[in-house]
């Protein structure tokens, strides 16, 4: 052995000894040649798993480099791929040849690859089956310098798995083609819950070494966008591989131009993909000569030497590769058997009551039923209790000792024993080690133990409950993750109704498995057990899956939000409130914080109709033009039509043999068009669903349809995977034009209003406008050039635009890319406006309200958004949704929105109640005054009125009249009873309250007001301006003393005393005055930018400044000098706040970090939200705009996307409160710090009371 390799292997030792488990690296290397039997024995009967591999590593280091390979390869098969790190820098030379043969051609660069990247190890015994291998090399071959894909279809049990796994062990191929790694992914059948869970595990995979800290995708949307960015950033040129796909949809959602190799039993699964494809035909199982080189491997004699019967059990056999491993692993215990296992198989006397029609199962059952009658009686039963798993899922050893009542070392041992026998699969790529039936030996252990099956899931949950007694597991391992993946399941099959509704209906459950898993496999339980809950109670039900779906997003952020917390928001009369109230009044008492929304029952809500038409997902759904109709098609292949008013169903067409995706009405609402993932596009009577035409000349999908708006010349629009827009005029039989012009798949397309253009949406980042008279490009905008944050990325990873929509007047259109919308002009191509929603949702569809300013959204996080395109603000969301929204459409008039979801409804909302020019909506420029048990909140409304509510009910007392101008600040008195509004245009009013009588209008302000506050004693009210003074008013007399001395804007100030006054400006000053005379004291030049905040000490002696330029500073009221300079925050200082015993100063900054200081020597005690955040978001959700110290100072609250409260002394976070809207202004805090008021930047009124 070389002196660096031998070197390396003294050096690690150590690490080596403690952590291998030397039997199973014995296995390779005996199967290698580089140990023997009798080596192997010698390590055997050493007693301890340390001693064992002390005895192996002291054999290894008195061979050659081949044993040191071996040793290498085999901690990379068994999973040690840590350890294998540690040797792989050291491994020695060898010559190319020997290199090649060396575990027949599984180098140990490919053995690294292809561990890494999670592909299978070759079974026990393997055989090469080189045609069929070298077929799939050559097809991957093509894929080196392009994307696309490769499927190698055939039977069950012909073994794609092990073919497409052995294309990939070649050292040629990877380097030439897929330099970026290979990446394997075991699929199998799957909801979209579980096609979620698989897409987030491969995420993190390849994602597992940034530093980015980003959370989980929360939708398969988003998670095929993350993947999409992976695969052409991080691997480009690599290659993944989909083992076992059942669904065309599943594949579709891989569809993230890369190189993709996949095994399936349906050929026709290729055709919901875009890209080149090639394909190979597994049609037949082993050959009889190579099924005989297995069985000749499994008994370790020549092919000549095996007796007579061995060519008619290979024929018995029928090929299966997994049927001759059955039969060969019984032959290598029991050599003597062929003529008894011969007449086993040719018996066919086990027949079984279910027969599938593609697979022959008599070979297997025979050979499944002789091996299970070797083993012993305890193992007979062992093995029969795996019938309570689920097809496609691996098992940690961990779970089955649990079944078992064994120890985990005595279930591994057993495990290994049915791997052995070829009865069981073993996955090594990680630790601890996962084992899995294949499909076709579940079958057979499931048809076996039929009449057991109920038993024995109830036995798997009793066991749960026995080993988990003090509650669900907290660790986040293999074992515990097979537990709320599978527990329900268990439950169900069971037939455990009342422990199933336990746990469902458990605010517990709902907190464990959200935390471990994310909320999509969570939701999905309640839709897949939906009608055994609703036997118990489907009100509840709805509440906890209500609950999830609006709340998912959070329930997928790092740090894990407080579950308690946002089940306090939910409504009184949900179950999930009254469970998370009890459990915070519990908590409360332990020295928990929690908040109770008190006013949230004041909250309109917009829903006015839900309609469930569909069995699956509604992908679409419109308006009829007389808007009386409904259309709406989806999952379940048909075309639904339903009065608008009331739901009543019309129509039911079967419409299409795969997914409906789309769906259109004639402007005469006679026609409807229908068009799906079958590629044909269909025209319909809307009366009685007669069949007009069918069109099949798209050769992929097609997306979208439509026709046009008005009865001149009625055509229908098409758009397809296939990169083309086809017109169609429904009285021809086929198309009337072809566009061509995109080079990727076409989303998305729409008439203009006066059917003069078409806009068309494609995947390849364009937006297009068509002639349709000629059906020539018109114009062409490209949407990554208004990415600016995706720059510097590949021009190859370009943005998919999903939608598109037109203005009413047809000079405007939006499409939606990603999360944002764009909306031009039409004749300039310019960019008029933009809208960013949350960068961890995906726009699916937007529209134009046809009467307003408003544009809908649907995004993928459950929700609809309505925008006010005037102000660029949110102004609702539609919330209700239990799954992904596909689509929203105005109807003709504006007033409501219909919202189409996987979740199977379609809602209606009245829009007129958010229309610009009727909705109210509270705008953040508050004032709260806390009297006694009373609260008043005072703000403006967004029509320019001043509203006053009774701050425990969110009832509205007082309501202005509609005002000259927008309304800037506001304050209340309590004695005497009055309001102030200040505005835009400099004038200040103060009016009576509650009658709301004008007490008097004040004048001298040429600017906006930015902030107003009456003396204690509600006699002098003095405001500041952008006019660059404050303004000090005797308001009854009219008298007024005016300020000046700044040079820029005010932007706040803070009564010292009776006679003093601190303003502070965006000059960088901050100044002392005397309102009595209105001269200024002293004068502090703080910073070079601007002063964004200040406080006072309340022992009166000190002061603070927080500044744009960064930095935060403490002054003396004796000195114009600072006493500390505050440096450390990396964005503009937004607030600051001292604690009431004066000790410690709060500073928050733009990037949602907040730091406290110690205010005696200006030291940083803490730095508060130190959780990694994502990336282009801050800590806190937003800015740090408002901070507040308890009473004692022990705890501090601060408002930003979101509001935070802080355990002071720890600068950890207590309790976090997540608002509808984001961007809040302030809080105000009772002298108590028992109740807090805020509004969002939507208008939601939030009044928060400390539970207990």
């Amino acid at each position: 052995m070389d002196e660096r390799a031998r070197s390396c292997l003294l050096s690690s030792r150590s690490k080596l000894e403690q952590d291998i488990k030397a039997s199973y690296i014995m296995d390779h290397m005996v199967s290698d040649g580089v140990l023997n039997t009798d080596e192997e024995e010698k390590v055997k009967t050493c007693t301890s798993r340390k001693e064992k591999a002390v005895a192996l590593l002291n054999l290894i280091l008195k061979k050659d480099n081949y044993a040191y390979i071996s040793f290498y390869n085999a901690l990379l098969h068994e999973g040690y791929g840590d350890l294998a790190s540690m040797l792989q820098k050291d491994l020695p030379l060898i010559s190319p040849a020997a290199e090649k043969s060396f575990l027949d051609g599984g180098t140990p660069f490919v053995q690294t690859i292809l561990c890494e990247g999670g592909v299978p190890q070759r079974p026990v015994v393997f055989v090469y089956r080189p045609e069929l291998i070298n077929c799939i090399r050559e097809k991957l071959y093509k894929l080196e310098n392009s994307f696309g894909w490769v499927a190698v279809f055939g039977m069950a049990g012909f073994g794609k798995s092990v073919l497409t796994a052995e294309a990939v062990r070649d050292e040629q191929l990877i380097k030439a083609c897929f330099p970026g790694g290979v990446h394997w992914l075991s699929v199998g059948q799957l909801d979209k819950a579980g096609l979620l869970v698989k897409m987030q595990s491969l995420c993190y995979r390849l994602d597992q070494d940034s530093q980015s800290g980003q959370r989980s995708p929360v939708t398969i949307e988003e998670a095929r966008d993350r993947l999409r960015f992976l695969m052409v950033r991080k691997y480009p040129r690599s290659l993944l591989i989909l083992d076992d796909i059942w669904d065309s949809g599943v594949l579709k959602a891989f569809d993230i131009q890369c190189r993709v190799l996949f095994s399936t039993r349906d050929r026709g699964v290729t055709d919901s993909v875009s890209g080149k494809k090639y394909e190979v035909s597994v049609d037949h199982g082993l050959e009889d000569d190579k099924a005989l080189e297995v069985l000749a491997l499994f008994v370790n004699k020549k092919v000549s030497a095996l007796p007579v019967q061995a060519r008619s059990i290979v024929h018995e056999c029928k090929g299966s590769p997994l049927v001759v491993s059955l039969i060969g692993a019984l032959l290598r215990e029991f050599p003597d058997r062929w003529q008894y296992y011969l007449k086993q198989l040719q018996n066919k006397q086990f027949k079984r009551i279910r027969k599938s029609s593609s697979y022959d199962y008599d070979a297997l059952d025979q050979a499944m039923s002789v091996s299970i009658d070797v083993l012993h009686e305890d193992r007979k039963e062992y093995y029969k209790d795996l019938s309570v798993l689920e097809k496609d899922v691996k098992v940690p050893a961990k779970v089955l000792s649990i079944l078992w009542d064994l120890e985990p070392e005595e279930a591994e041992d057993i495990l290994q024993e049915f791997v052995n026998k070829s009865l069981l699969f073993r996955d090594c790529n990680k630790r601890p080690y996962q084992y899995y039936l294949h499909d076709l030996q579940l079958d057979f252990l499931t048809e076996q133990n039929r009449y057991r099956l109920k038993d024995l899931h109830s036995k798997m949950v009793n066991l749960y409950q026995n080993h988990y007694k003090k509650g669900h597991p907290t660790v986040a391992d293999e074992e515990c993750m097979y537990w709320f993946r599978y527990l329900a399941y268990h439950m169900a099959h069971g037939n455990l109704r009342e422990e199933l509704y336990s746990l469902m209906f458990s605010l517990d459950w709902v907190k464990a498995k959200a935390q471990m898993m994310g909320p999509a496999s969570l939701i999905n339980d309640y839709v897949v057990y939906k009608d055994i809950l609703d036997e118990e109670n489907s009100t509840v039900r709805d509440n906890f899956q209500e609950f999830l779906s609006l709340n998912g997003h959070h329930l997928s952020q790092k740090p894990f939000p407080d579950v308690v917390q946002m089940g306090l928001c939910q409504p009184d009369s949900s179950e999930v409130y009254r469970q998370a109230r009890l459990k915070a009044e519990q908590e409360t008492k332990k020295g928990a914080f929690y908040l109770e929304w008190i006013n949230k029952s004041s909250l309109e809500s917009l829903s006015r109709l839900i309609v469930r038409p569909h069995k699956g997902a509604v992908y679409y759904a419109c308006f009829s033009h007389n808007w009386q109709q409904i259309a709406s098609c989806g999952s379940d292949k048909t075309l639904q039509v339903f009065k608008s008013q009331t739901g009543e169903k019309l129509l039911e067409v079967q419409a299409h043999d795969d997914d409906v995706l789309c769906c259109a009405f004639s402007p005469d609402d006679k026609l409807i068009a229908t068009c799906s993932a079958d590629k044909k596009i269909k025209v319909w009577n809307s009366q009685n669903g007669n069949l007009l035409r069918t069109y099949d000349e798209h050769s992929e999908q097609v997306n979208h349809c439509q026709f046009t708006n008005t009865s001149r010349k009625i055509l229908l629009a098409t758009c397809s995977n296939d990169n083309f827009i086809k017109l169609w005029n429904t009285n021809r039989p086929g198309s009337q034009n072809t566009m061509f012009g995109h080079f990727g798949p076409v989303n998305h397309c729409c008439f203009s209003p006066d059917d003069q253009y078409l806009a068309s949406c494609s995947s390849d980042g364009t937006l297009k406008l068509w002639e349709v008279h000629t059906a020539n490009e018109w114009k062409s905008i490209d949407i990554l050039d208004f990415f600016p944050s995706l720059t510097d990325e590949p021009k190859e990873l370009e943005e998919v635009v999903r939608c598109s929509a037109w203005s009413s007047d047809g000079t405007r259109i939006m499409a939606a890319a990603k999360n944002m919308v764009f909306v031009f002009d039409i004749e300039s191509a310019t960019l008029l406006s933009e809208i960013k929603t949350g960068r961890h949702s995906t726009i699916q569809s937007c529209d134009f309200c046809p009467s307003s300013q408003l544009v809908a959204i649907a995004l993928s996080h459950y929700t609809v958004e309505l925008w006010d395109l005037e102000s660029n603000k949110k102004v609702a969301d539609c919330s209700g949704h239990l799954s992904w929204v596909h689509c929203v459409r105005f109807s003709p008039d504006g007033s409501v929105l219909l919202s189409s979801s996987d979740d199977q409804t379609v809602r209606l909302w009245e829009t007129k109640k958010v229309h610009p020019s009727s909705a109210v909506s509270l705008k953040r420029d508050s004032d709260v005054l806390f009297h006694h048990n009373e609260i008043s909140v005072v703000a403006p409304d967004n029509r320019k009125r001043l509203q006053l509510r009774n701050g425990k009910t969110g009832e509205v007392i007082y309501q202005s009249e509609e005002q000259e101008s927008r309304i800037r600040c506001c304050c209340l008195s309590k004695d005497p009873q009055a309001a102030v509004l200040a505005r835009e245009d400099g004038t200040v009013k103060v009016l009576e309250i509650p009658s709301g009588n004008t007490l008097c209008t004040l004048t001298g302000h040429t600017k906006t007001v930015l902030h107003c506050q009456f003396t204690p004693d509600g006699q002098t009210l003095i405001t500041c301006s952008e006019d660059t003074t404050v303004r000090v008013w005797d308001w009854k007399s009219l008298e007024c003393k005016v300020l000046k001395g700044h040079s820029e804007r005010v932007k706040r100030f803070r009564l010292l005393d009776s006679s003093r006054l601190l303003s502070w400006s965006f000059d960088g000053t901050v100044k002392v005055w005397d309102i009595v005379t209105g001269e200024m004291i002293q004068d502090y030049s703080c910073h070079q930018g601007a002063v964004l905040s200040c406080d006072v000490s309340p022992n009166g002696r000190t002061f603070s400044s927080a500044s744009a330029d960064k930095s935060a500073k403490i002054w003396s009221f004796d000195s114009t000098s600072a006493l500390h300079i505050l440096n450390g925050h990396k964005d503009c200082v937004r607030s600051c706040r001292f604690s009431w015993d004066n000790q410690c100063l709060a500073t928050g900054d733009d990037n949602g970090e907040i730091r406290i200081w110690c205010v005696l020597n200006g030291s940083l005690l803490h730095i508060c939200a130190r959780e990694n955040k994502d990336s282009m978001e801050s800590l806190h959700g937003g800015w740090v705009t408002d901070l507040h110290f308890s009473p004692d100072s022990k705890m501090l609250v601060s408002t930003g996307g979101y509001i935070k409260w802080w355990d002071v002394e720890k600068g950890e976070s207590l309790q976090t409160f997540y608002t509808t809207g984001t961007n809040l202004k302030g809080i105000h805090v009772s002298p108590d710090f028992k109740t807090f008021v805020t509004i969002d930047n939507i208008g939601v009124l939030y009044i928060l009371c400390k539970v207990g």
